[in-house]
């Protein structure tokens, strides 16, 4: 945990930062400490009125504003509950546990973040001493609550290397088995690694942003029913190319199994960012006047949506990315406005775009029609920022069948994308 404390001369700008945060989908506030009531309920007057009771009683300190910030790794499993947990023991710790404060929890930027406005008079209109506080009383409480908690140290979180994969570039490794295969494993590994999905259709979606498909080869066949996967590198089109490479033989074990372990945790420790998720995705769509707008704003951020149809050419799934957070969510699980159906709906007032494919029955375009100029967006630092935020693909081999709740009629096997 890495603890920033700012000292300031205006409550009022403090304050205002963070609920501005607050308006434009990019903050909530969590809790209101030493307030007459719950702080949903406060407006901005009533907020900064409860500051300015305390400074008026000291009017000659003009430093008696208090603004600390909280950042975690993206590795630290937390919830709102722990969050306010932290943020009260934090307090506590530095001796500021009886002033008033606001926590506002941040949803803008990939690690978990939260921030504390409060002012250092106190109800008797002393003076309370700031001088070297965060060298002292927060390095030590910051120190305490890390252990106590089990997060990730600072001196680790601020060596954490954000990593930014690339497509395969498939014209370098397509003809030969030992490039094709240190490609492959390179991507697989970190996916693996670093990356929450709860289903091999998430994990697909994933890896599909990076040319790659983790196959399990058609139902009914040997090594679907003996529980075999192998690794395909796919073309711009979505087509199989190259050698496959068994799971098996990659150095991290990248097989069906080990895959199959991690779901359950994964949903457990993704459930904080599907928050932030949904923040970005409304806020997208409360500011944008057109879908390059919506399109341009996600993409900063590395949020991708793959919207799926099936063969009668009808939208039957929509799965989101966020290569930030590096968590995979199906559209549903987040809340039923972000299933395919409303979320299509909302694209449709900033645009007109399809809710079934243009044809059909033909292969539907991998992009949107509106394209991104790279120039409106800054150096990717992400995952798969540079790539177009909408996606169209056949759900045969990224769907999940539970997604709408919906039966499936039966169908006759045909290509995805020119997968068999």
């Amino acid at each position: 945990m890495v603890a920033k404390v700012v000292c300031g001369k205006s409550i009022r700008k403090v304050l205002y930062y963070n609920e501005n945060k607050v308006g434009k989908l990019a903050a909530e506030l969590m809790y209101a400490s030493g307030f007459l009531q719950d702080g949903n309920g406060l407006s901005f007057r009533q907020k900064l009125d409860r500051f300015r009771q305390l400074t008026s009683l000291n009017e000659r300190t003009k430093t008696n504003a208090m603004h600390i910030s909280l950042n975690f790794s993206r590795r630290d499993i937390l919830d709102n509950e722990k969050l306010q947990a932290i943020a009260l023991d934090y307090m506590e710790r530095i001796g500021w546990g009886d002033q008033p404060f606001l926590l506002y929890q941040h949803f803008d930027a990939a690690h978990p973040h939260v921030h504390l406005v409060t002012t250092n008079i106190n109800r008797h209109g002393e003076r309370m001493e700031t001088h070297n506080i965060g060298k002292n009383q927060s390095e030590r409480a910051r120190k305490e609550i890390e252990q106590l908690y089990n997060l990730i140290k600072a001196e680790e979180q601020q060596k954490e290397n954000q990593y930014s994969l690339k497509p395969v570039d498939l014209q370098a490794v397509i003809y030969g088995k030992s490039e094709t295969k240190a490609a492959i494993s390179e991507h697989v590994r970190e996916v693996m690694a670093t990356y929450k999905f709860t289903s091999l259709p998430e994990y697909n979606a994933i890896l599909r942003q990076f040319n790659i498909y983790a196959d399990r080869g058609d139902p009914g066949s040997a090594m679907y029913e003996h529980g075999g996967l192998v690794y395909r590198l796919l073309d711009e089109d979505g087509n199989k190319a190259g050698i496959p490479i068994k799971a098996s033989s990659i150095f991290s074990s990248p097989t069906l199994k080990n895959i199959e372990i991690k779901f359950k945790p994964n949903e457990s420790d993704r459930k904080p960012y599907g928050q932030r998720l949904k923040h970005l995705i409304d806020k997208a769509f409360n500011t944008s006047k057109s879908l390059q707008e919506f399109e341009v704003q996600l993409q900063k951020n590395g949020v991708r949506a793959l919207i799926r149809y099936n063969v009668q050419g009808n939208a039957s799934g929509l799965t989101l990315i966020d290569n930030a957070t590096r968590c995979c969510f199906k559209g549903s699980d987040l809340g039923k406005q972000y299933s395919v159906g409303p979320f299509l709906e909302r694209l449709e007032k900033l645009t007109s775009f399809p809710s079934s494919s243009p044809s059909g029955t033909e292969k539907l375009p991998s992009t949107s029609e509106q394209r991104i100029s790279t120039a409106e967006l800054p150096q990717a630092t992400i995952p798969a920022a540079n790539l177009p935020v909408i996606m169209h693909l056949w759900d045969i081999a990224l769907s999940d069948r539970h997604e709408e709740n919906t039966p499936e009629p039966r169908r006759k096997k045909r290509k995805w994308l020119g997968i068999e």
